[in-house]
């Protein structure tokens, strides 16, 4: 069987012929033809490594080509070509098993990247054309700890995720670990060997997010001393991840999408768009989808960041990983601050057991910190769980008369003020374990009543 590195499938000689042209530059083998039933018998006689495929053929469309490409040989890669702006056509290739696309005209340059991506894939062998038996070692990939039923369809759907380039929204509660699932995606993908880098959307102050998202030029505006990359171009041939994507603002929610589907910036006072090559991994523990019935969140930006989501659970559903994951933690922060690690109680352990968990695995890794610092003689005990246990059970309790809008100011005071004891009153710190902005938590703490603990607190 005659071995190539690329399938080229598009009815336009011209466009075959460019593609050809431009993948022989790059020392790769390529096959191509016109239509869908070619490229079947192309792919029954012949072995590749990837496939480049345009969306409208003669005999059918891109879209059942990469069907039957995942179905048979799901570990080559496929990439559609789609018209310029087409972006529903794309977004349904990705769900469907796309690697990526690419618009047209074809950028030769962002087709160059695209195909260097793809043969970077796990299990593809740039050598002898096939596929290699024995991956490459990669460095050590980030772990999401835990072996219930839960747990094991998050670690096989990052796997899975890892070969596309599909954008994916990360959901879930606050603390179940979204940049953890993240970073596992990234890790075990073709961009591993590049940046990945994180940015809370929330913690930007929106005067500076343009600045920080997509740089700027010298002397662009007041105290622009010097040119500045943004994130993007940080990123470059990596993954950004933008955790709390609910909380950008309109107006730059905007510029977000035109980045993300024109797949380049152009940096504040430039004058020229600087291509950019980066998988976007989003994340919020807010329902992105009310958001967007509720005209906070643009609906386009919703579908090109939302193509595949991935919804991590809350502790509380995987209750029997909580042992395992007690002592995990345990050591992670013993190591971490080189100290021998203390036993704990029987009933202390039964306490951590029994507790509800709203902050999830941040929640608990905290109450373990504290724990530790606080333990004496080589065992934790209960006295040492600085855990909140008034809740909302005390409020129903021994307040009869109140009205539920009262009871959950009340519950969200609560919660806060003992996030800010937990956290030392570090504002920074309890907004991401809230997995809020800063800018919320300050107006939160104003409108309770909160900022006039503050000083007493710090006595």
């Amino acid at each position: 069987m005659t071995k190539f590195d690329c399938l080229i499938v598009d009815d336009e000689p011209d466009i075959r012929e460019l593609l050809e042209l431009t993948l022989s530059r790059m020392g790769l083998s390529t096959a191509s033809t016109g239509t869908l039933s070619e490229a079947r018998n192309e792919l029954s006689s012949h072995s590749f490594r990837l496939c480049l495929t345009d969306m409208r053929l003669p005999d059918g469309d891109g879209i059942e080509l990469v069907e039957h490409i995942s179905e048979k040989w799901p570990e080559m890669p496929v990439a559609v070509i789609t018209a310029h702006g087409n972006m529903e056509l794309a977004i349904k290739a990705l769900k469907n098993g796309a690697f990526d696309f690419i618009s047209k005209p074809v950028d030769l340059k962002v087709l160059r990247n695209l195909v260097e991506t793809a043969l970077k894939l796990p299990g593809i062998d740039e050598n002898s054309q096939g596929l290699k038996k024995h991956p490459a070692e990669k460095p050590e990939t980030p772990e999401l700890f835990g072996s219930s039923t839960a747990i094991e369809a998050i670690r096989k759907m990052t796997t899975k995720l890892a070969r596309s380039q599909a954008p994916v929204h990360i959901s879930g509660e606050s603390g179940t670990g979204k940049e953890l699932a993240a970073r596992m995606i990234h890790a075990q993908g073709p961009r591993s060997d590049h940046p990945f880098v994180a940015v809370n959307c929330g913690a930007i102050p929106q005067e500076l997010m343009e600045s920080e998202f997509f740089g700027h030029v010298k002397g662009s505006f007041t105290g622009a001393i010097a040119d500045k990359s943004g994130l993007f171009q940080v990123a470059n041939h990596g993954t950004l991840f933008l955790d709390e994507i609910a909380d950008l603002p309109m107006i730059m929610q905007v510029k977000l999408l035109r980045a993300i589907q024109e797949k380049s910036i152009r940096p504040i006072g430039g004058t020229s768009e600087k291509a950019i090559d980066v998988r976007i991994i989003s994340a919020t523990h807010k329902d992105l989808h009310k958001l967007v019935d509720d005209g906070l969140f643009r609906q386009d930006l919703y579908y090109r960041i939302n193509v595949i989501e991935l919804d991590l659970p809350a502790l509380r559903e995987h209750p029997e990983d909580l042992p395992g994951l007690i002592d995990f933690c345990l050591d992670k922060i013993c190591r971490k601050n080189a100290i021998s690690r203390p036993e704990i109680d029987q009933e202390a352990m039964q306490v951590l057991i029994n507790h509800h968990y709203p902050g999830n695995v941040r929640e608990l890794e905290n109450i373990l910190e504290g724990a530790v610092a606080l333990h004496d003689d080589g065992k934790i005990m209960p006295n040492n769980l600085k855990l909140n246990r008034t809740g909302y059970s005390n409020i129903l309790e021994e307040n009869q008369d109140l009205s539920l809008e009262t009871r959950i100011e009340h519950f969200e005071k609560e919660i806060i003020e003992a996030a800010l004891n937990q956290h030392r009153w570090n504002k920074a710190d309890v907004a991401e374990f809230l997995g809020i902005s800063l800018r919320q938590l300050r107006y939160k703490i104003s409108k309770l009543g909160l900022d006039k603990r503050s000083e007493s607190s710090k006595l």
